[in-house]
Protein backbone atom coordinates (compact mmCIF):
# COMPACT_ATOMS: atom_id res chain seq x y z
CA UNK A 1 0.00 0.00 0.00
CA UNK A 2 1.28 3.48 -0.86
CA UNK A 3 -0.08 6.84 0.22
CA UNK A 4 -1.25 9.22 -2.49
CA UNK A 5 -2.16 12.88 -2.08
CA UNK A 6 -4.66 14.46 -4.47
CA UNK A 7 -5.38 18.20 -4.63
CA UNK A 8 -8.78 19.63 -5.50
CA UNK A 9 -8.56 23.32 -6.37
CA UNK A 10 -11.79 25.32 -6.43
CA UNK A 11 -14.57 26.70 -4.27
CA UNK A 12 -16.89 25.52 -1.50
CA UNK A 13 -20.23 27.24 -0.81
CA UNK A 14 -22.09 26.48 2.40
CA UNK A 15 -25.55 27.79 3.27
CA UNK A 16 -28.50 26.99 5.49
CA UNK A 17 -32.17 27.71 4.85
CA UNK A 18 -35.25 28.41 6.95
CA UNK A 19 -36.64 25.04 5.77
CA UNK A 20 -33.85 23.36 7.75
CA UNK A 21 -32.10 22.10 4.61
CA UNK A 22 -28.36 22.81 4.59
CA UNK A 23 -26.25 22.58 1.42
CA UNK A 24 -22.55 22.39 0.66
CA UNK A 25 -21.61 22.86 -2.99
CA UNK A 26 -18.17 22.03 -4.32
CA UNK A 27 -17.16 23.68 -7.60
CA UNK A 28 -13.84 22.21 -8.72
CA UNK A 29 -12.21 23.49 -11.95
CA UNK A 30 -8.91 21.65 -11.27
CA UNK A 31 -8.84 18.10 -9.89
CA UNK A 32 -7.31 14.67 -10.67
CA UNK A 33 -10.84 13.64 -11.78
CA UNK A 34 -11.18 16.56 -14.17
CA UNK A 35 -13.47 19.58 -13.61
CA UNK A 36 -16.70 18.82 -11.76
CA UNK A 37 -19.24 20.17 -9.28
CA UNK A 38 -21.00 18.19 -6.56
CA UNK A 39 -23.58 18.94 -3.88
CA UNK A 40 -23.98 17.64 -0.35
CA UNK A 41 -27.46 18.14 1.13
CA UNK A 42 -28.56 17.53 4.72
CA UNK A 43 -32.30 17.76 5.33
CA UNK A 44 -33.99 19.06 8.45
CA UNK A 45 -34.46 15.41 9.48
CA UNK A 46 -30.72 14.76 9.17
CA UNK A 47 -30.82 12.74 5.93
CA UNK A 48 -27.54 13.25 4.06
CA UNK A 49 -27.59 13.14 0.26
CA UNK A 50 -24.73 13.34 -2.23
CA UNK A 51 -25.50 14.66 -5.71
CA UNK A 52 -22.64 13.70 -8.03
CA UNK A 53 -22.32 14.01 -11.82
CA UNK A 54 -20.24 10.90 -12.60
CA UNK A 55 -19.62 7.47 -11.01
CA UNK A 56 -15.93 8.14 -10.39
CA UNK A 57 -16.77 11.40 -8.60
CA UNK A 58 -19.48 9.70 -6.53
CA UNK A 59 -17.11 6.88 -5.58
CA UNK A 60 -14.29 9.20 -4.49
CA UNK A 61 -16.50 11.60 -2.54
CA UNK A 62 -18.54 8.82 -0.89
CA UNK A 63 -15.30 7.12 0.18
CA UNK A 64 -14.16 10.34 1.84
CA UNK A 65 -17.40 11.58 3.44
CA UNK A 66 -20.53 9.97 4.92
CA UNK A 67 -23.96 9.93 3.26
CA UNK A 68 -27.25 8.14 3.67
CA UNK A 69 -27.94 8.31 -0.06
CA UNK A 70 -26.00 8.95 -3.26
CA UNK A 71 -27.63 10.18 -6.47
CA UNK A 72 -25.93 10.23 -9.85
CA UNK A 73 -27.32 13.23 -11.72
CA UNK A 74 -26.06 16.19 -13.76
CA UNK A 75 -24.77 19.05 -11.60
CA UNK A 76 -24.50 22.43 -13.33
CA UNK A 77 -22.93 25.33 -11.44
CA UNK A 78 -22.45 28.86 -12.78
CA UNK A 79 -20.35 30.86 -10.34
CA UNK A 80 -19.04 34.44 -10.38
CA UNK A 81 -18.43 37.27 -7.91
CA UNK A 82 -22.13 38.18 -7.83
CA UNK A 83 -23.59 34.75 -7.16
CA UNK A 84 -23.96 31.04 -7.83
CA UNK A 85 -26.61 29.26 -9.91
CA UNK A 86 -26.88 25.54 -9.12
CA UNK A 87 -29.10 23.17 -11.08
CA UNK A 88 -29.59 19.41 -10.73
CA UNK A 89 -32.71 17.26 -11.15
CA UNK A 90 -33.07 17.30 -7.33
CA UNK A 91 -31.96 20.85 -6.50
CA UNK A 92 -32.50 24.36 -7.81
CA UNK A 93 -30.48 26.93 -5.89
CA UNK A 94 -29.48 30.55 -6.38
CA UNK A 95 -27.04 32.27 -4.04
CA UNK A 96 -26.32 35.98 -4.09
CA UNK A 97 -22.93 36.99 -2.74
CA UNK A 98 -22.00 39.96 -0.61
CA UNK A 99 -18.71 41.53 0.33
CA UNK A 100 -15.52 39.80 1.28
CA UNK A 101 -15.53 38.68 4.92
CA UNK A 102 -12.87 40.11 7.27
CA UNK A 103 -11.37 36.64 7.45
CA UNK A 104 -11.19 36.66 3.66
CA UNK A 105 -9.02 39.77 3.80
CA UNK A 106 -6.64 37.98 6.18
CA UNK A 107 -6.59 34.82 4.06
CA UNK A 108 -5.67 36.78 0.94
CA UNK A 109 -2.65 38.21 2.77
CA UNK A 110 -1.12 34.72 3.09
CA UNK A 111 0.81 33.52 0.00
CA UNK A 112 -1.24 30.84 -1.76
CA UNK A 113 1.62 28.35 -1.70
CA UNK A 114 1.70 28.62 2.09
CA UNK A 115 -2.06 28.82 2.69
CA UNK A 116 -2.80 25.64 0.73
CA UNK A 117 -0.05 23.47 2.22
CA UNK A 118 -0.99 20.67 4.65
CA UNK A 119 1.56 22.03 7.14
CA UNK A 120 -0.17 25.43 7.25
CA UNK A 121 -3.57 23.74 7.57
CA UNK A 122 -2.25 21.88 10.61
CA UNK A 123 -1.08 25.18 12.13
CA UNK A 124 -4.42 26.94 11.54
CA UNK A 125 -6.65 24.07 12.70
CA UNK A 126 -6.68 25.02 16.43
CA UNK A 127 -7.56 28.62 15.48
CA UNK A 128 -10.38 27.52 13.15
CA UNK A 129 -11.89 25.33 15.87
CA UNK A 130 -12.18 28.31 18.22
CA UNK A 131 -13.06 31.03 15.71
CA UNK A 132 -15.70 29.11 13.67
CA UNK A 133 -17.79 26.47 15.42
CA UNK A 134 -17.77 23.16 13.55
CA UNK A 135 -14.95 24.16 11.17
CA UNK A 136 -11.71 22.20 10.96
CA UNK A 137 -8.81 22.60 8.53
CA UNK A 138 -7.41 19.09 8.95
CA UNK A 139 -8.71 15.74 10.10
CA UNK A 140 -9.37 12.09 9.38
CA UNK A 141 -11.96 11.39 6.69
CA UNK A 142 -13.69 8.15 5.69
CA UNK A 143 -11.78 4.91 5.10
CA UNK A 144 -8.76 6.16 7.00
CA UNK A 145 -8.18 9.03 4.60
CA UNK A 146 -6.62 12.27 5.79
CA UNK A 147 -7.72 15.67 4.57
CA UNK A 148 -6.55 19.29 4.69
CA UNK A 149 -8.50 22.43 3.74
CA UNK A 150 -6.39 25.39 2.64
CA UNK A 151 -8.58 28.49 2.19
CA UNK A 152 -7.37 31.55 0.32
CA UNK A 153 -10.50 33.75 0.34
CA UNK A 154 -13.95 33.98 1.94
CA UNK A 155 -17.05 35.87 0.76
CA UNK A 156 -20.43 36.22 2.44
CA UNK A 157 -23.65 34.80 1.02
CA UNK A 158 -26.39 37.42 1.39
CA UNK A 159 -29.46 35.64 0.00
CA UNK A 160 -30.75 32.23 -1.05
CA UNK A 161 -33.69 31.00 -3.10
CA UNK A 162 -34.41 27.51 -4.36
CA UNK A 163 -36.13 24.17 -4.09
CA UNK A 164 -35.03 20.68 -3.06
CA UNK A 165 -37.13 17.77 -4.31
CA UNK A 166 -39.76 20.32 -5.34
CA UNK A 167 -40.10 21.84 -1.85
CA UNK A 168 -39.27 25.51 -1.31
CA UNK A 169 -36.13 26.10 0.74
CA UNK A 170 -37.30 29.37 2.22
CA UNK A 171 -34.83 32.11 3.04
CA UNK A 172 -31.14 32.15 3.90
CA UNK A 173 -30.28 30.92 7.40
CA UNK A 174 -27.16 29.92 9.34
CA UNK A 175 -25.62 26.49 8.77
CA UNK A 176 -26.99 25.29 12.10
CA UNK A 177 -26.67 22.59 13.26
CA UNK A 178 -23.35 21.95 11.53
CA UNK A 179 -23.43 19.54 8.59
CA UNK A 180 -22.38 15.95 9.36
CA UNK A 181 -20.72 14.80 6.16
CA UNK A 182 -17.23 14.62 7.60
CA UNK A 183 -14.98 15.89 10.37
CA UNK A 184 -15.60 19.53 9.38
CA UNK A 185 -18.64 21.63 8.52
CA UNK A 186 -18.68 24.92 6.63
CA UNK A 187 -18.77 28.17 8.66
CA UNK A 188 -22.04 28.82 10.49
CA UNK A 189 -22.45 32.08 8.59
CA UNK A 190 -23.24 31.23 4.92
CA UNK A 191 -20.20 31.84 2.76
CA UNK A 192 -18.15 30.86 -0.27
CA UNK A 193 -14.52 29.91 0.24
CA UNK A 194 -11.75 29.68 -2.33
CA UNK A 195 -9.96 26.53 -1.24
CA UNK A 196 -7.51 23.78 -2.09
CA UNK A 197 -8.52 20.48 -0.53
CA UNK A 198 -5.77 17.87 -0.17
CA UNK A 199 -6.86 14.25 0.32
CA UNK A 200 -4.38 11.57 1.31
CA UNK A 201 -5.49 8.00 0.66
CA UNK A 202 -3.96 4.58 0.30
CA UNK A 203 -3.68 2.76 -3.01
CA UNK A 204 -2.44 -0.70 -3.82
CA UNK A 205 1.03 -0.56 -5.33
CA UNK A 206 1.33 -2.03 -8.82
Amino acid sequence: MTAQRDRFDGFIAGAGSTSGVRVVIGHWPRTPLGPFSDVMVETAAGHRVLLAPRPEVADFVAATYTFDETRLEPVAVTADLDGWRVRTPSLELDLRLGRRAPLGVLLRAVPAGVATSPLWCAVTDPVARVAMRGVRTRGTAGNGRREWYGATDLRRVRSLTGRFEGADLGRLAPVDPPCRFGFSSTPRRPSVASVVTTVEWSRVAA
